[in-house]
């Protein structure tokens, strides 16, 4: 089976890579510069999911490289904070196009091909932002939420054709995005205790997620042994959404 990977490059993107290989996936790894693979051999493909050409490019591509696609996992996000009355256009519209088109983008073009097959599954990385309001992060919370729901709707109109769509959502993980969140050497601590001032709760199996424990949802949701589930979000962030 072959698997596309978008924001492969590190984090849970590279975390997903590792963790299809290791199910015996014929992995093609993308981001914005060619990833270095996170597993020995497997090939990395530029891809700006911003722009729709070379997202059919590189679909194309991917299954010169790997064969037709079986599963499809969305990674490739942005993050901007900051309050909403001092968010500019552009920095919605920059987090929106990533975050929330780029998963429509990439999921169309491959959605077609699984369809015309009659199988495969697509996996999209949202976040537990998309359901509980968060102060300062309005604008990656909506598109977290839109590509969620997005992700569900396809599921519903291809699931007559075989192929399945799920949505994982993590919580506070150890990745080069949430660590540019923390403000002192504490920040782990933190995320785990809680910020009232945020009207964020804590954490309560008591730490952050590794990106690994996010990749095992997602390789378990893309395996024959979810062959059953779709249209579901899966939270994954330790209980902090309750």
């Amino acid at each position: 089976m072959s698997a596309l990977v978008t924001g492969a490059a590190r984090g849970i993107g590279a975390a997903v890579v590792r963790a299809l290989t290791a199910a015996g996936h014929r992995v093609v790894a993308t981001d914005l510069q060619p990833p270095r693979p996170a597993v020995p051999g497997v090939p990395g493909l530029a891809l700006d999911v911003r722009d729709t050409a070379a997202v059919i490019a590189a679909v194309a591509r991917a299954e010169d490289l790997a064969g037709p696609i079986d599963v499809l996992v969305n990674v490739a996000g942005v993050l901007r904070t900051g309050p909403v009355t001092g968010t500019t256009d552009a920095d919605w519209h920059a987090v929106l196009d990533v975050n929330a088109t780029g998963v429509f983008r990439v999921s169309r073009e491959v959605g077609r091909r699984m369809a015309d097959r009659g199988h495969g599954a697509i996996v999209t990385v949202a976040s537990n932002a998309a359901r509980v309001p968060r102060a300062q992060m309005a604008a990656y919370a909506a598109s977290k939420a839109a590509a969620a729901h997005f992700t569900r709707c396809l599921g519903l109109e291809l699931a007559p054709a075989g192929v399945r769509c799920n949505v994982v959502s993590p919580g506070s993980t150890d990745t080069p995005m949430q660590r540019a969140l923390w403000t002192t050497p504490g920040g782990a601590a933190a995320a785990v205790a809680g910020d009232p001032a945020q009207y964020k709760i804590g954490i309560p199996l008591g730490r952050i997620a590794e990106p690994g424990d996010i990749a095992a949802a997602v390789a378990f949701l893309a395996s024959e042994q979810a062959r059953h589930i779709t249209l579901q979000n899966l939270v994954v962030d330790g209980g902090a959404a309750l």
